[in-house]
């Protein structure tokens, strides 16, 4: 029987491996998730314990009277000799992208690094990978796998994650230009392959959108850099703001399993994908604003038309019961659907069916779309107990006019 080997702890900083050139078969990390985690703090629990009760058998590894935070690659602030230190988006991206150089110089060339990496703020994507790319590494692969509980604290008001993305990683030897238009093509066939894969899957809300990121990456990844026709070099946020908006397009699609997308305004389609996204959970002002822009909304738009509300730089999404106000007469399908719903609430059913007359009702993508949004939220909730009101009354309603998605 071969003799197992002994594993060797070594302790150093990630940004200088001790270990000579094309050393590794594989290296594994999981960096820090960029602002999420005061992972120094955190360990200062343990630490004063450890002190006390290991402390002078490893004395160079308790040498501080808290574990030491100056170099810790986090973007946050930090106490330092009595002052805060402020770490920045740049700082980290830096360190992030020295400690990656370094995994890639002790790679064999034949060699893969693993990456985990969980985080569903847009910048902490584009960050790491930024640094990724500028360090020499391209994703060659990528799983998204559940790995966090949602019953913990963090989840349960806000759209919090259940996965994180596990990124295969080789080196890059060639230093090819990629053309923005090809780049685009090429990340639309991927998506085009494994979305179906994720919905199958159940992935959903942020991990859905999360991890549609590793086959945009896999795209575009492998060149030195991607240029548009004029020369001018295309960024990361760039090609991720694309692989969002493709995403989303699909979401909707399999959302309404896939009926007349075209009979439903990007107001309604926003409102309908964040639903099934995040339900009535809230969203970091930017998160929100990015995911308003893959379906082509200005969200301030709706902050001043009643149906978003952000404060202190968090934004929620209102259900017709809590919105305050609508629009004289409702021009997209959302406002026309919530107002239906809050008179079906009062029991006006004069004035619900002259709405539904003069607005939406004739359509059947409308009702598809309150099937959908009442389907996306659990059972109990009140908006949901609207929408299948208002469904329910459709069996009574009577329209002049014909069904412009009924077959012939």
């Amino acid at each position: 029987m071969k003799a197992l080997k002994i594993p060797q702890v070594h302790w150093g900083s990630a940004t200088e491996l001790p270990y000579p050139d094309d050393f590794f078969d594989a290296v594994l990390t999981d960096p820090p998730y960029y602002f999420s985690v005061q992972y120094a703090d955190l360990s200062d629990f343990f630490y004063v314990w450890l002190k006390r009760s290991v402390g002078s058998l490893w004395p160079d590894l308790f040498a501080t009277p808290l574990t030491p935070k100056s170099d810790e690659i986090v973007e946050m602030a930090h106490w330092d000799k009595g002052r805060y230190a402020f770490k920045n988006k740049l700082w980290y991206e830096q360190m992030l992208t020295q400690a990656l150089r370094e995994i890639r110089r002790v790679l064999k060339p034949d060699g893969i690094a693993v990456i985990v990496f969980a985080h569903k703020a847009t910048i902490a994507w584009e960050t790491i990978i930024n640094a990724l790319l500028d360090a020499g590494l391209y994703m060659t692969a990528s799983w998204p796998i559940h790995t966090e509980m949602q019953t913990r604290l963090m989840a349960q008001e806000s759209a919090a994650l259940a996965s994180s993305i596990y990124m295969v990683c080789r080196k890059r030897t060639a230093e090819e230009i990629g053309d923005f238009g090809e780049v685009q093509e090429e990340i639309r066939r991927k998506l085009a392959e494994k979305l179906p894969e994720f919905w199958r899957q159940g992935l959903q809300g942020a991990d859905f959108f999360m991890s549609a990121i590793g086959p945009a990456v896999e795209a575009f990844g492998k060149y030195a850099k991607v240029v548009k026709l004029s020369g001018e070099e295309v960024s990361v946020r760039e090609l991720l703001d694309f692989a969002r908006r493709v995403t989303a397009e699909f979401a909707v699609q399999r959302i309404l399993e896939n009926g007349n997308l075209g009979a439903v305004d990007p107001e309604t389609q926003f409102y309908l994908l964040w639903r099934w996204s995040y339900g009535q959970k809230s969203l970091e002002f930017d998160e929100a604003r990015k995911l308003a822009q893959a379906r082509g909304v200005d969200l301030e738009l709706l902050a001043r038309k009643g149906l978003a509300r952000t404060q202190r730089g968090i934004t929620r999404l209102l259900s017709p019961q809590e919105r305050e106000r609508w629009p004289e007469r409702p021009q997209t399908m959302i406002d026309a659907l919530q107002l239906a719903a809050i008179l079906w609430k009062r029991g006006e059913e004069k004035e619900l069916d002259e709405l539904l007359a003069n607005t939406y009702g004739h359509l059947e993508a409308f009702w598809q779309v309150a099937q959908a949004v009442a389907e996306t939220l659990p059972e109990g909730n009140e908006e949901r107990r609207l929408l299948h009101g208002l469904l329910g009354h459709r069996k009574t309603l009577r329209l002049e006019g014909p069904d412009l998605f009924s077959s012939p």
